[in-house]
């Protein structure tokens, strides 16, 4: 059998000075382990930004702790507890106001209501009952209101006024001549609208305070 070139070759010896050339010009190998700590490897601090270097933590995109109170989440400065306390008794102080205006104000309305009733009531106790005569020739003078008022009368009223049988009653800017018993039944409803009754077991000293050259 023919003898392959690899075995000529290898009988000759230039494959064995071949091989010892390439040893001798080949670089030293590396030795396993030690390896330079702290170099540039790739994903480990070194290289491009972006491939697994060390990232400062909080940068954009990343889950990192950012300065609070930043636009858009402001923070309040807190308050001190005297501003607390004043807030709250200014509340409290508006309060209070609106509820005494609401009070006054129903105190108001209620009053109003009040005197309409009343008004109603007297007018309701005066119908038909005024005794004034159109051809009343005399006039009874009396003080009412802080001053001098006067009624037309005829004798029989005059006498029976200063008897105490008739008295004065004043509606609507007009003054009512009308019986005793109209008298008493206003003066539990409404005194303030009897202008003249003459009390007749009053002293004969005291009168109605006329003058006496104006009671006819």
């Amino acid at each position: 059998m023919a003898e392959s070139l690899r075995d000529q070759l290898l009988k000759s010896g230039l494959v064995k000075e071949i091989r010892d050339e390439a040893r001798k010009n080949a670089p030293p190998a590396r030795q396993g382990g030690n390896r330079p700590q702290g170099g540039n490897r790739p994903g480990q601090g070194g290289g491009k930004p972006g491939q697994g270097g060390n990232r400062p933590q909080g940068g954009k995109g990343q889950g990192g702790n950012r300065p609070q109170g930043g636009k858009g989440n402001p923070q309040r400065a807190p308050r001190k507890d005297g501003e607390i306390d004043l807030a709250k008794a200014y509340a409290m102080r508006a309060q209070t106001d609106a509820a005494e205006r609401r009070k006054a104000e129903a105190e108001a309305a209620e009053q109003a209501r009040l005197r309409k009733e009343k008004k109603r009531m007297v007018e309701e106790l005066l119908k038909g009952k005024a005794l004034n005569l159109a051809e009343a020739d005399l006039v009874r003078h009396f003080p009412y209101g802080e001053k001098i008022r006067r009624v037309h009368v005829d004798a029989a009223q005059l006498a029976a006024i200063n008897a105490g049988q008739l008295g004065v009653v004043q509606q609507g800017g007009r003054y009512l001549v009308v019986d005793s018993a109209t008298i008493e039944g206003l003066r539990g409803l409404a005194p303030e609208y009897i202008a003249l009754m003459v009390d007749p077991d009053a002293p004969a000293d005291q009168d109605d305070g006329v003058p006496d050259d104006l009671v006819w």
